[in-house]
């Protein structure tokens, strides 16, 4: 592919993935942590875009408290920028610091670092399918497919037919059951991967339209900034200023170009232990062990380990997790309240 073609990967490093406590810490959170396969969730992401026939060279934008974590993953032949963020402000911000230093016609793909995705072939023509999109001026979302009644997801109604893909309908916020059911009974509706697809001068255009102190703060900030290396810092007092906002509220659901391509790449956001187990090989019983577990009459147990042995019997739907000084023993259903408790919050 042509370097006016590239798309540019643009890969988001930020939160602590609290709710993957206690192996997920402040030091090392999520995407810095080998949680499906030898490779972390963050040189994944980044492999996921490295054939260069298609994909330029990443843009990262992260806090300065990750960078060394970051520069230690990062493969030397990679050519990567980074972007370090002044302050976390959400993925609005970052997403427009990203774009005011490409080309205004950049394609920008921007991904979490901290997703997995099984199927990278079904990935890269998602990939290719929005970059045809944004190159018409729509700001593209990826519609994961959706295979359950999912209500820690939210949703996008697809619209019209695009040559392309789809005009996006509406933006949902997460469900309930009944209603997350009757999404997944219409087949109009996807989860809302969080990935996204923009040129990069129309993403900022349409940000200067509807958060325009956002859009000026971000400029002034990157006008100011300065480069040392391979590491961009933009200006702090100017992106102090910015109100902290998503990318979903402060333009893609207020734009009038938003579309998306619906993608069915076995993606999950291990947004917590019992995604993580849904995400990971199972044996007949639907049980992930760590090597020195032993289960009995189990049943979608999944156990991770540092060493201590973890033994169990007659369990079902239940994660078990070692890390050090720290036990966490939690029911699939209870998993998303992890982040909540005091040694995840404390740590």
């Amino acid at each position: 592919m042509s370097k006016q073609r590239a798309i540019h990967p643009v890969i988001l490093c930020g939160g602590s993935g609290t709710r993957l406590w206690p192996v997920s810490r402040e030091a090392k959170p999520k995407p810095f942590l080998p949680l499906t396969g030898k490779q972390t969730l963050f040189q994944q992401a980044i492999g996921r875009a490295s054939d260069r026939d298609v994909f330029a060279a990443p843009v990262i934008v992260a806090g300065a408290h990750h960078a060394k974590l970051i520069e230690q993953q990062v493969p030397q032949k990679s050519a990567a920028t980074l972007i370090i963020e002044p302050a976390a402000r959400n993925t609005g911000p970052a997403i427009a610091l990203a774009a005011a230093r490409l080309d205004p016609d950049a394609i920008m793909l921007v991904c979490p670092s901290d997703h997995h995705i099984a199927d990278e072939t079904a990935f890269c023509a998602a990939a290719l399918q929005a970059a045809e999109l944004a190159r018409q001026d729509y700001l593209v979302s990826f519609g994961i497919a959706a295979d359950r009644p999912e209500t820690g997801y939210g949703y996008i109604k697809q619209g019209a037919a695009l040559a392309a893909g789809f005009a996006v309908d509406a933006f949902v916020e997460k469900p309930d059951l009944e209603r997350a059911t009757a999404y997944l009974k219409s087949g109009n509706y996807s989860w809302n991967g969080g990935i996204f697809a923009f040129r990069a001068g129309a993403f900022l255009s349409e940000l200067a339209v509807h958060r325009p102190a956002m859009a000026d703060a971000v400029s002034r900030s990157v006008a100011q900034g300065r480069a040392e290396g391979q590491r961009f810092h933009p200006e702090p007092e100017a992106f102090s200023q910015i109100k902290g906002e998503s990318v979903d509220y402060a333009v893609m659901e207020n734009t009038d170009r938003a579309a998306m391509v619906t993608a069915a790449m076995g993606w999950s956001d291990i947004g917590n232990w019992a995604a993580l187990h849904d995400a990971l090989d199972r044996n007949g019983e639907g049980n992930v062990t760590a090597e020195s577990a032993d289960l009995v009459e189990c049943e979608n147990v999944l156990t991770i380990s540092d060493g201590p042995r973890i033994s169990a019997i007659g369990l079902k739907n239940v994660c078990i997790i070692v890390n050090g000084d720290e036990v966490l023993v939690t029911s699939h259903e209870d998993a998303q309240k992890v982040g909540n408790l005091q040694g995840a919050s404390k740590q």
